[in-house]
């Protein structure tokens, strides 16, 4: 029977068994600790898993996992969002690894109801959260000692950055995430955001917290939103250089526009809440208060 044909029987025949039997996809969620092929879904899960050593044990990751750059020799089974079943499946894998928010829904079902154990890490925009992160990580590898270390030195970290802004005060900068500026609508980050989240934690304010999640802003909100500094990634299909961004003519008479202030840092680094936070969130708190803040 040709492959093609044989995955469409396996996701047919693993769909009924979805729905037959929906308390498989529970006990998946215990992991598997002697694990030797991973597929890690998300750039986050990905970094940890070569944070904790285990990264010779990934036979496939995501296109998001871009960290390290050992990472990219690993086959890429595509968008955490848009991701198939018969690719994953067909690495063979004995553990698959993803962020919660991975899809489409039902492949995440497909691959819940096959035989291979699946652990979904949940992936809340906030720093206090990557403790917990890493910890879920390590206890479906089996490496909760290495995880612990790895979450204690990353709490403390984080109450070192915490420390080191306070002296910040009320001289706090407002900065708005732009996400995109494609056909020339201005995507930008609001609150429940990991890019809200990070710059908060390095001292500012975010200018857009008017609104909830990624949302097109319209000129008269960024001229109200009266950005100090314009937030960005340098490279990816989300990339927004700083000549984009003031060439718009809604930036054009924001206080970030007169000082020319833009900040471009990696998307990963920067919004991917991982084992690096405390590096990147420090990084962006010196890039807006560099007489306070030290990297």
């Amino acid at each position: 029977m040709p492959i093609s044909f044989r995955f469409l029987a396996l996701e047919t025949a693993l769909t009924l068994a979805l729905v037959l039997s929906p308390l498989h996809a529970n006990a998946a969620e215990k992991g598997n600790p002697e694990a030797k092929r991973i597929v890690a879904v998300g750039g986050t899960v990905t970094e940890i898993l070569y944070a904790l050593g285990a990264g010779d044990r990934i036979v496939a990751r995501d296109s998001t996992s871009s960290f390290p750059a050992e990472a990219l020799t690993k086959p890429d089974v595509g968008y955490m969002r848009a991701l198939s079943s018969e690719g994953i499946l067909s690495q063979k894998p004995d553990l698959i690894l993803s962020e919660d928010g991975s899809g489409p829904a039902d492949v995440i079902g497909i691959l819940k109801a096959s035989e291979v154990p699946m652990v979904t890490v949940d992936t809340p925009p906030e720093g206090s959260a990557i403790a917990k992160k890493i910890e879920d990580v390590g206890a479906a590898v089996g490496l909760e000692d290495k995880a612990k270390a790895l979450a204690a030195q990353v709490n403390a970290d984080l109450a070192t950055l915490a420390k080191d802004v306070a002296a910040v005060g009320d001289k706090k900068k407002r900065v708005l995430f732009v996400l995109s500026t494609a056909g020339g609508r201005i995507m930008a980050a609001g609150k429940d955001t990991e890019a809200a989240a990070i710059i908060e934690m390095a001292g500012g304010v975010n200018a857009a917290q008017e609104i909830t999640g990624y949302k097109p802003l319209t000129d008269e909100a960024v001229i109200a939103a009266a950005p100090d500094v314009v937030l960005t990634m340098p490279r990816g299909s989300h990339a927004a250089s700083a000549d984009e961004v003031f060439s718009l003519p809604a930036f054009q008479s924001t206080p970030a526009a007169a000082s020319k202030s833009p900040i471009s840092m990696d998307g990963l680094y920067l919004i991917g809440f991982g084992p690096r936070t405390p590096a990147a969130g420090r990084e962006l708190a010196a890039k807006l208060y560099p007489e306070i803040v030290k990297p």
